[in-house]
C-alpha cells in the first residue's frame, strides 16, 4: 500500500486544480488523494465487525483470521487500523464527524500509522501534556509522516529520560 507524505499530496492538489474536472487524469489524481483518508472508513468497518463479533457469523473463529483470509490484511495492520480508529473515536471524536475528513486539507489528514503513534504516545509516562499536544499538532495539523513522527517521539522520550536523573538530584 502506497503512503503519501504531505509534499506529495500538495503536489497532487496543485495538479488537480489545473485540470478539467471530468478528465481521466483528474479522476486518477482525485482517487490518489482520497486514498489517504480511506483508512478511516476501513477502520470504522473493522471496529464494527470486531465489536459485534460479526466475523463469527461469517465462519471465522477469531477476528485476525477474518482480516487475513477474507479481506487480505495482515494481523498487525488490521489491529493498527482497529486501534487507531478506536483511539480517534475515544480521544478525537471531532475528527470522525460527518464530512470532517473530506473537508480537511488532505495534506493534514494523518495516515493510520501516524494516528497509531499518537495513540501510543498518549500512554507514554515520559511525555507531559505539552509534549503530547505538540505531537498531536504534528499529526493532525501538519500531517507529518509516521517515520518522522517516530523519530521525533523517540528523541523526546530519550530527552525526558535523560532529564529525570538530574531532576531527581
Amino acid at each position: 500500500m502506497a503512503q503519501y507524505n504531505s509534499r506529495t499530496l500538495r503536489n497532487i492538489e496543485a495538479k488537480i486544480d489545473s485540470l478539467e474536472e471530468g478528465s481521466v487524469r483528474y479522476q486518477v489524481l482525485q482517487n490518489a488523494k482520497n486514498f489517504k483518508t480511506s483508512w478511516v472508513e476501513l477502520g470504522r468497518s473493522l471496529y464494527t465487525v470486531h465489536r459485534d463479533k460479526l466475523y463469527k457469523e461469517w465462519g471465522y473463529s477469531v477476528f485476525e483470521n477474518y482480516a487475513s483470509k477474507e479481506i487480505g490484511i495482515k494481523k498487525d495492520t488490521a489491529m493498527k487500523l482497529l486501534r487507531s480508529y478506536y483511539f480517534l473515536e475515544k480521544e478525537e471524536p471531532d475528527y470522525l464527524k460527518e464530512d470532517f475528513v473530506r473537508q480537511a486539507q488532505t495534506a493534514s489528514v494523518p495516515n493510520y500509522e501516524s494516528v497509531n503513534l499518537l495513540r501510543l504516545a498518549k500512554n507514554k509516562k515520559a511525555l507531559d501534556e505539552t509534549d503530547y499536544k505538540e505531537f498531536r499538532k504534528q499529526v493532525f495539523e501538519k500531517g507529518k509522516d509516521a517515520r518522522e513522527l517516530k523519530k521525533d517521539l523517540t528523541a523526546i522520550i530519550r530527552q525526558r529520560l535523560e532529564l529525570e536523573p538530574e531532576e531527581a538530584r
